[in-house]
Parts: structure tokens; C-alpha cells; sequence
């Protein structure tokens, strides 16, 4: 008699780490999704008439700027936590890493994405090639290539916030599963293609990160300042040109 298969990963269990953890899953393949979810790869489609340009012109219009892309930058670095989350905290915390390509998506009012996912079929093969088919190739490179459909800003920009989502991703999974979770994130950083956007330090008191590059956040306001892993210390002198326009 051959073993009984592995049970599927309870992926709800997730949500105890926190929201941007949080994958609703259905319990066989014949479930439909909840209302109001419309699958992920819409996300990624439409251009500027598409549902990614819309939620960029609520994230402007909630930081206060008019600079689109800065927004863009601000809501990619969002969604990259989103998919790193998932994927990491399953990873270290229940062994497996959800593929998400058929998974469904809401966008609500605030918070992070809402997510659900049929079913995966059991994957195979070291947790950090996991990782990077599902979150990397999966996810952030279309998701990386819409947003620069619609706005333009750097691909060096766009791995930046996808290394800073996932060395935040770290920090909060510290307190759960260090040892796993650092050394998956290591191995991950380490390798293309987010070897040399940044450097990670990890100690008896936690993790830090420093980025090579800036999501742009200090354009936000005089007030903004930068993030804590920003490759800069304080934020940019603006060209005279630039603050010339902008003076009454």
C-alpha cells in the first residue's frame, strides 16, 4: 500500500502573523471565490485604464503628491510585502510556498490586498527556488512590468523596494522563526536578481537592511524624510529648476 499524501498546507494559519501574512484558501477545487475577488493577473493588466493605474491614483491622492510615480513606487513597495509575506511566512512557517497563479485578489478600501487561492498542488525542490518562481518570476517581474507600463520609473528602483519588502518581511518573521527565516532571505538576496541591491546585517538583537537605491519616498513632502533603509541619510536636494516651478 502506497503512504498517504502529505495533507495541503493550512495556509490560514498565516494570518496570525499579521494581515500582509494572510491567505484565504478554499478547502477543495470545486469552491468558488468569495464575492467581490477578481483573479490576480487582472492586477497586471490595462494599462493606464487598469486596476494597478487606478489604486496608483489613490495612493497620490492619500500621500498628498502629484507625483504619480512616487505613488507607484509606494504601492509596488505595498504589494511586494504582500507577495513576500505570503510566501516567506509559508515557507518557514508551514514548509511549503503557494504557487499563486491561480490565485483571486480584492483590493478593500485600506489595508493590503485580500487574498484566495484554490487548492496548490504539492511543489517540489528547495524553498528558495520556490520562492523565487512563485514571488519573483510569479509576481513581481509582470507586476514590475505593468507598473513601468503606466508610469516611468527604474527597474534598479523596482528590485530595490522588492529587496526591502522582503528584508521587512524578515523583521517580523524574527520573532517567529529566526534561524529558518534569515537564512531563507539570505539565500534569496544573495542570488539574481536581487544580489547587490543591498546589504543584509543580522544579529543577536534582529535584522537591519540597507538598500543601493531609494523608493522615492521623500518626494512625498518637506516633512517625509526617508526610510530606514534608504541608501541615503536625509533626503536629496531637489534641483533649483525643479523647486523654481513649483514657487508661486
Amino acid at each position: 500500500m502506497s503512504p498517504a499524501p502529505d495533507p495541503a498546507p493550512d495556509y490560514r494559519q498565516l494570518a496570525d502573523v499579521g494581515p500582509y501574512f494572510a491567505l484565504d484558501t478554499a478547502a477543495s477545487l470545486a469552491d468558488a471565490p468569495p464575492p467581490d475577488y477578481r483573479p490576480l493577473r487582472e492586477l497586471y493588466e490595462g494599462g493606464a485604464e487598469g486596476p494597478l493605474a487606478a489604486r496608483m491614483h489613490v495612493v497620490a491622492q492619500r500621500l498628498g503628491t502629484d507625483e504619480l510615480r512616487v505613488a507607484a513606487s509606494i504601492l509596488h513597495l505595498g504589494l511586494a510585502a504582500r507577495f513576500w509575506s505570503v510566501g516567506v511566512g509559508s515557507a518557514v512557517l508551514l514548509g511549503a510556498v503557494p504557487s499563486l497563479e491561480r490565485a483571486w485578489l480584492r483590493i478593500p478600501d485600506q489595508g493590503p490586498i485580500d487574498l484566495w487561492t484554490p487548492p496548490d498542488p504539492p511543489a517540489t525542490g528547495p524553498l528558495a527556488d520556490q520562492l523565487h518562481e512563485a514571488v519573483l518570476v510569479g509576481q513581481l517581474e509582470p507586476l514590475a512590468e505593468a507598473v513601468r507600463s503606466i508610469v516611468p520609473l527604474s527597474g534598479r528602483l523596482l528590485l530595490g523596494n522588492s529587496a526591502s519588502a522582503l528584508a521587512g518581511t524578515l523583521r517580523v518573521l524574527d520573532v517567529h522563526a529566526p534561524d529558518a527565516a534569515r537564512a531563507l532571505v539570505a539565500e534569496v538576496l544573495d542570488r539574481p536578481p536581487l544580489a547587490g541591491t543591498g546589504t543584509l546585517h543580522a544579529g543577536p538583537h534582529g535584522t537591519a537592511f540597507r538598500r543601493t537605491s531609494c523608493c522615492l519616498y521623500y518626494r512625498v513632502g518637506p516633512s517625509a524624510g526617508v526610510c530606514g533603509d534608504c541608501c541615503f541619510t536625509r533626503p536629496p536636494e531637489r534641483p533649483r529648476q525643479a523647486r523654481r516651478a513649483r514657487q508661486p
